[in-house]
């Protein structure tokens, strides 16, 4: 009785009951020069760790075959226009384009099955922030000024109702380092 030694390997684990894990090209040859040599396959599983099921199918390939993946259209075949459209106006959130998908046409899909619908776009959407050129300014030669607007309640002035608060922002372009007041108005005399 021959006996073949395998030397230095573990055996992958099974993930769920009755599945085997994908086999390499060396065991499949191991396989088949077993069957040449008269070895049933009951006898091979046995020897070499594996399902009965899994020798009996390399055996009838008659050679190692890479993994297929089972070719079926995605649900949102037809619909690359529609998800660009959705893509740029929610600025990337997969989770509202699934929401919208389903409101709108029906489609209950996963969140998972979206992102990936949706990946070449987001690479797209990373490369063109990384080439976005920041424009530098020398130390000391832009200012850039905005008014922003907040609603507070202020008991000295209106203890009853909020009182419109305006916030002068001043950000110097080299450091962007910013300076903020709060203004009751936004006249230039205030922030002078």
């Amino acid at each position: 009785m021959e006996r073949i030694e395998q030397v230095g390997q573990a055996q992958p684990e099974r993930t769920n009951p009755g599945s085997e894990p994908m086999r390499g090209p060396e065991e499949v040859a191991a396989m088949l020069e077993l069957h040449r040599k008269g070895w049933g396959a009951k006898r091979i599983a046995r020897e070499l760790g594996v399902a009965r099921n899994t020798v009996r199918r390399y055996l009838a390939a008659g050679d190692w075959q890479p993994y297929r993946v089972p070719s079926r259209a995605s649900r949102l075949q037809g619909m690359e226009a529609w998800l660009t459209e959705r893509f740029e106006r929610h600025r990337g959130n997969a989770d509202v384009i699934r929401q919208e998908l389903e409101a709108e046409h029906g489609v209950v899909i996963g969140l998972r099955s979206v992102q990936r619908a949706v990946e070449p776009l987001r690479r797209l959407m990373r490369a063109e922030a990384r080439a976005t050129v920041r424009f530098e300014t020398p130390p000391g030669r832009q200012l850039q000024i905005d008014f922003g607007e907040v609603r507070l309640m202020l008991p000295d002035i209106d203890p009853d109702t909020p009182t419109r608060v305006h916030l002068f922002v001043a950000t110097l372009g080299y450091s962007r380092r910013m300076y903020i007041e709060a203004f009751l108005n936004e006249r230039q005399a205030s922030w002078f």
